[in-house]
């Protein structure tokens, strides 16, 4: 993988060694020797033999990184590694980048994560321009709007406006069963007190049972909040296997294609130093292909 990074007034430093360092913190210092010894880095697109290197504003870095790097990664951060995947960006200014979340995605680097994650995903994105910080987090089979920030000042702001509920967060869910047109589900999860609000879009009667497309607006944020409560209620979410039914997902992913939880975060509103920002997230691909696969069901 080869990167090229522009010297400049944020990433400045004088020495080679040490602005490779700066820019790729997950190297260990002997990898970043044994780089620049094998004549892996080049300045202006000449390769530099000496880990003293100068460098100046405007020099154009590059650096080659191997596919096989155990040997110069710390091991701490062995998985935190600048990956590329294909992602839809929504929205992006200075302060902040907003992607619609592929499925299958986690938002960081795990144990034994493996596959490429979103923070790795903006990492190879930003390029050395801007440090991704995560703001929010979905759950890795959950799809929909996900806000990054691109410095740690802006991501404790924001974090904050979300973590003092001053956020509006939607989604849409496919839930079983049929709950009430409309409602407010107030409950205790993860040991604290959990409150959304849903109302039902549209309803599906398949040979398999009543399913519900409902829309929610969620106000507090516990782990796996969504997916408690409906099943709380007796309405899991459709293809939850960890608190729905295991054999009627089932049943679900072989007639109808659906893979993973049917959950989407399809809009999340707030405001950040008097500007309001409102963003919004098609439905993923393969949650549309369900829908299009049951919409002859749909009670009319």
């Amino acid at each position: 993988m080869l990167k090229e990074i522009e010297v400049n007034e944020r990433n400045y430093y004088k020495r080679i060694d040490k602005f490779i360092r700066n820019s790729y913190p997950q190297l260990k210092l002997g990898g970043i020797f044994k780089l620049i010894r094998k004549g892996f880095v080049k300045v202006n697109g000449k390769k530099i033999k000496n880990n003293d290197h100068e460098i100046f504003k405007g020099d154009i870095v590059s650096v080659y990184i191997p596919e096989n790097t155990e040997s110069l990664v710390r091991p701490e951060v062995q998985k935190f590694f600048p990956r590329y995947f294909d992602f839809d960006i929504i929205y992006e200014d200075d302060s902040l980048i907003v992607i619609n979340k592929p499925p299958k995605i986690s938002m960081h680097p795990g144990s034994g994560e493996q596959m490429v994650t979103v923070i790795e995903g903006l990492m190879f994105y930003a390029d050395g321009k801007f440090d991704p910080h995560l703001v929010h987090r979905l759950d890795k089979l959950t799809s929909g709007v996900c806000v990054v920030s691109k410095t740690k000042e802006v991501s404790r702001e924001l974090s904050d406006i979300i973590i003092n509920r001053d956020a509006d967060k939607y989604y849409f869910a496919l839930v079983c069963g049929k709950p009430k047109n409309s409602g407010m589900l107030e409950s205790v999860v993860d040991g604290k007190t959990a409150r959304l609000e849903y109302k039902v879009r549209n309803v599906y009667n398949l040979p398999e049972g009543i399913f519900s497309l409902v829309d929610i607006h969620l106000f507090t944020g516990r782990k796996h909040q969504i997916r408690v409560q409906f099943s709380q209620i007796n309405c899991p979410v459709a293809g939850d296997d960890t608190y729905g039914d295991r054999l009627l997902n089932r049943e679900m992913r072989k007639k109808y294609g659906l893979r993973r939880f049917f959950l989407h975060a399809y809009r999340l509103k707030f405001n950040y130093k008097n500007t309001p920002y409102d963003f919004n997230a098609k439905l993923s691909d393969d949650l549309e292909s369900v829908i299009q696969e049951i919409s002859d069901y749909e009670e009319k």
